[in-house]
């Protein structure tokens, strides 16, 4: 195995007290690059280690936690009594970054809000990531992904034809927020740069779900029309969609003219290009059914596989549908390396690709705790502090019996 480099963000330390996913997505990335990331649980833990099955088997944390939760080194703090807020303080006092996802109120509530913090630690980069952010009408309620997508009108635009709103089938809005709180904590420490000065970030998974709505919301402000569930077809493209093959489903995807006329002279269909109907995206889009019934029998005919193959060589967009175990086994996954092993650990590598510093595997998603004791010596804590706070269940090196 070689030696991961230091990463583009080595040198940044971030105190992580975010839970589930979005906060602990977002943190995962700066670790992935570099950045120090001491993430403090609660004494009963975050609840994704317990959102299995599948349990890892040394600890029993579910793999939902073990996927978003490595390079990071785990204590567990009881934030509710104001010797863990202590301890926390400690923390920050060489901390570059703050990222939580309490409920609004929380911090201040326990003198630690970020008006408080910024007069201790102006350098400070405080994250918030939140349901709905701190303010407005909603400002402060409790968000989960399924419902923001619901609030945000991403199920209204996902399903069949006629069908009932429809849940996307991954959590887009808690991932998209924590690159959102990723990306706002980068501009920030950017900005620091020139003024030293730190701010106060929010990302809120409301906003960042408005703001995944292209191109309906585009569509709607100039057209005033709502935008119908449509399947796999897209909107505003055509012939943009997913066909039957012989053997494998496939989603071709034509981007412009140029790409549909490759399109039709490769599966032997050239009077495709002569056809008015045909002759624009705008007239295919209005024609979407004569345009399916052309291409839908031509396309059952053929080799998913071996057709998809030639178009994309022709630089017209397709492939086939693939399961989950197909895509970890792609030799296009494995090339760009999104695929990442460490010991018994398997995860999706870093999309972030960056020359010479690249991102990297410093160390597997922890136990809980696992590192309470030597983050506390780091500190200054001596051993007989860290014993009172053991014993006094401020700080925790195992999780708490149920």
């Amino acid at each position: 195995m070689t030696t991961p480099s230091a990463g583009a963000l080595a040198g940044i330390r971030v105190i992580d007290l975010t839970r589930v996913l979005g906060g602990p997505y977002c943190t995962q990335m700066l670790g992935d690059h570099g950045a120090e990331v001491i993430k403090l649980e609660p004494p009963a833990g975050d609840e994704t280690r317990g959102w299995g099955p599948p349990f890892r088997a040394e600890d029993g944390a579910a793999s939902y936690f073990v996927g978003v939760n490595r390079n990071k080194q785990n204590i567990a703090l009881d934030l509710t009594k104001p010797r863990g807020r202590e301890v926390l303080l400690r923390l920050l006092d060489d901390a570059d970054v703050l990222v939580e996802n309490f409920k609004a109120g929380t911090l201040e509530r326990w003198g630690i809000g970020y008006d408080t913090l910024k007069e201790r630690f102006p350098r400070l980069i405080h994250c918030q990531v939140s349901g709905f952010g701190a303010d407005g009408p909603l400002g402060g309620r409790v968000g989960y992904d399924a419902v923001i997508q619901a609030m945000a009108g991403l199920m209204t635009v996902n399903g069949d034809v006629g069908s009932d709103p429809l849940r996307i089938g991954i959590p887009l809005v808690d991932l998209s927020t924590g690159l959102n709180a990723m990306i706002g904590i980068l501009l920030a420490i950017i900005e620091r740069s020139v003024s030293g000065k730190g701010q106060f970030v929010q990302a809120a998974l409301f906003d960042s779900a408005v703001a995944m709505l292209h191109p309906h919301l585009a569509n709607f402000f100039m057209s005033g029309k709502k935008p119908v569930r449509s399947g796999n077809a897209h909107p505003n493209v055509a012939p943009y969609d997913c066909f039957q093959s012989k053997t494998v489903a496939i989603f071709l995807g034509v981007g412009n003219d140029g790409q549909f006329a490759k399109f039709a002279r490769i599966v032997g269909h050239p009077e495709w290009l002569e056809d008015a109907r045909f002759a624009t995206n705008g007239l295919r889009g209005q024609n979407r059914p004569a345009l399916r019934a052309a291409i839908a029998p031509v396309l059952a005919e053929l080799d998913g596989q071996a057709i998809a193959d030639t178009l994309l060589e022709a630089g017209v967009p397709c492939g086939p549908v693939l399961e989950i175990d197909a895509v970890i086994d792609h030799p296009q996954t494995r090339h760009r390396q999104m695929v990442v092993e460490h010991g018994d650990y398997r995860g999706f590598g870093t999309p972030v690709k960056l020359s010479r510093t690249p991102g990297a595997v410093r160390s597997v998603p922890q136990a809980f705790g696992a590192a309470t004791r030597r983050i506390l010596a780091a500190a200054g804590y001596g051993e007989a502090d860290i014993d009172s706070l053991v014993a006094e269940k401020i700080a925790f090196t195992e999780p708490p019996k149920r």
